[in-house]
């Protein structure tokens, strides 16, 4: 983020300035003379690593972590664990949340609502930890989230789906650290319609993420003077493609997917098999190609197509020391795969918010004073009280505006072209390209 755009401290009034006091807080080493220092391997060094636990209390902070570590999630909830590993030791490695050591506590939740919504009763009643944390898939969170409120737990989500900003769950729901599904249309569509045409056809998982694709692009795409000749909705379980395309219409300008599960390879290759040399501009969403390597033989039917990026897969020069330092933290290679495997390739644009959420949650402690759960609306009423998280260790990604009322953040959205088997950043919007009316507001909920 340019020194310009940095925004106000909620609490102060100021921006971000770099005091001994903030980098303890926001995960940067300072040197003796106040300069940067210690990004090694994305973890601090130096006398200021892991020396002050003793300022707070030796019980740890306990975050259960929901994790998809089995269903059609698993590849996401794989790497959503390392993060989360990676984070923990980051933070415990510069004194913890609020002087206390951080202890990740999972639970796998089989991608599956209604045993999502035991986790979550698990992790708040039998492991009695202080916060909730980690899911993605939409239909998950929304089985899960009503739980949550019941309960009466802090619920943090990493899942992009519009149900949080919504305002259709419940005042303990929030999504600090990934932005959602809306805001990330909202921010590309008009690129889409100016660069590769008006007339659209949509593929989208049929189940909660995907109508708020074909619903929120649907409705940008008849803002802007274009129009969707079919809608194809996919059930997550599908695992052949070939009976859907030929309902594509023949005047489709732009095919835009967006595609959720173990069939996403299979759909790329026969999508590719259905059209040959003469297809139509391609638009997709990178979750039809997350943890898929774009070099693997037969994507090649890709190159040339766009598809959106939260967080660039591949480093280019552009990269800032932060997003260094979290790629190094988390084990990943300039190609976007684990640094132990090359086979096995991270799901970037999803798992920088496992990151980012523990950290909202190391600021929404340590700002509300909260020590134990009667402090709960104290740290609610914290959170809902931001409105900034300028980019930094903590934000890796990027700064992000954070709407209290909407228990949701709002960031910068990447649209990048497939050459030579890389995926290469060609627009990047702002902020504000993402943001619209709200239609709800959770502070006029009781706690």
């Amino acid at each position: 983020m340019k020194k310009s755009e940095q925004k106000p401290n909620t609490k102060t009034g100021d921006t971000f300035k770099l005091t001994r006091r903030r980098a303890l807080k926001s995960g940067i080493a300072l040197t003796a003379g106040g300069g940067v220092a210690g990004l090694t391997g994305g973890y601090l060094a130096g006398p200021l690593a892991g020396s002050v636990h003793g300022q707070g209390s030796d019980r740890p902070i306990r975050i259960g972590f929901q994790v998809h570590r089995t269903g059609i999630g698993a590849v996401y909830g794989r790497w959503y664990e390392r993060t989360s590993t990676a984070a923990a030791n980051y933070i415990n490695s510069i004194g913890g949340i609020a002087g206390r050591p951080v202890e990740i506590v999972p639970e796998d939740d089989g991608t599956d609502p209604k045993r999502g919504a035991e986790v979550v009763e698990k992790l708040a009643v039998q492991h009695k930890v202080d916060f909730i944390y980690g899911p993605l898939f939409s239909h998950v969170v929304i089985g899960s989230a009503p739980r949550a409120g019941e309960l009466k737990i802090p619920y943090f989500v990493v899942s992009e789906g519009y149900h949080v900003a919504s305002g259709k769950l419940n005042r303990y729901v929030f999504q600090p650290g990934i932005t959602d599904v809306r805001a990330q249309i909202t921010s590309i569509s008009s690129w889409v319609m100016n660069n590769l045409g008006k007339k659209v056809t949509m593929f989208f998982p049929d189940y909660a993420f995907g109508y708020d694709h074909r619903d929120y692009f649907s409705a940008e795409v008849k803002k802007q003077g274009g129009s969707i000749g079919e809608l194809l909705a996919i059930p997550p379980t599908e695992s052949s493609y070939t009976r859907y395309f030929p309902r594509i219409p023949a005047d489709t300008e732009v095919l835009y997917h967006v595609m959720v599960g173990p069939g996403v390879l299979t759909f790329v290759k026969e999508m590719g098999e259905h059209f040959g040399s003469n297809r139509p501009q391609i638009f997709g969403f990178i979750d039809s190609l997350e943890g898929v390597d774009i070099a693997t033989p037969g994507l090649d039917f890709l190159e040339g197509t766009h598809l959106w990026e939260a967080f660039p897969r591949y480093a280019s020069s552009s990269d800032t020391r932060y997003s260094k330092a979290f790629r190094d933290a988390v084990g990943v290679d300039a190609n976007g795969a684990s640094k132990d495997d090359p086979k096995d390739v991270a799901t970037y644009s999803h798992m920088w918010g496992v990151w980012e959420t523990l950290f909202v949650i190391k600021e929404a402690v340590e700002q509300s004073g909260y020590r134990s759960r009667q402090d709960y609306p104290a740290l609610i009423e914290t959170l809902e009280s931001f409105e900034w998280f300028n980019e930094g260790m903590g934000h890796p990604q990027g700064g992000k505006k954070f709407v209290g009322a909407l228990h949701q953040c709002y960031g910068k959205q990447h649209i990048s072209r497939v050459a030579n088997g890389k995926l290469n950043v060609v627009h990047t919007t702002s902020i504000d390209d993402g943001m619209y009316e709200p239609e709800g507001d959770y502070r006029t909920q009781s706690l």
